[in-house]
């Protein structure tokens, strides 16, 4: 499967199948925000978050490119990622683009 940002791709011809989607809310544990929480306050990266994002985005784009291939996709087109917090340390992953097929 083809992942692209771009909304066109160049030289070839496909027929639009439509918008596709993955998302996933993710959350770390109480013993991940105690020590995030104690980052903060020196500085620096929060790896464990930064980890959590990671594999929130991993999910949302493994669940957008299932949506894709159930309507006979070869790439997805325009693919953009949301974020949005949803509660403190839970955090919202929207993987979304244009599922096309090849002509």
């Amino acid at each position: 499967m083809l992942l692209v940002t771009i909304e066109q791709l160049p030289g070839t011809s496909f027929e639009v199948l439509g918008m596709v989607r993955g998302s996933t809310i993710q959350c770390r544990h109480i013993g991940h925000d105690f020590l995030s929480g104690l980052q903060n306050l020196v500085g620096g990266e929060m790896e464990s978050y930064t980890q959590m994002m990671d594999e929130a985005r991993e999910i949302a784009t493994s669940r957008m490119i299932h949506e894709a291939e159930t309507l006979g996709a070869d790439a997805v087109i325009g693919l953009r990622y949301m974020t949005a917090s949803v509660a403190q340390g839970a955090a919202e992953v929207m993987a979304y683009g244009t599922a096309v097929r090849y002509a």
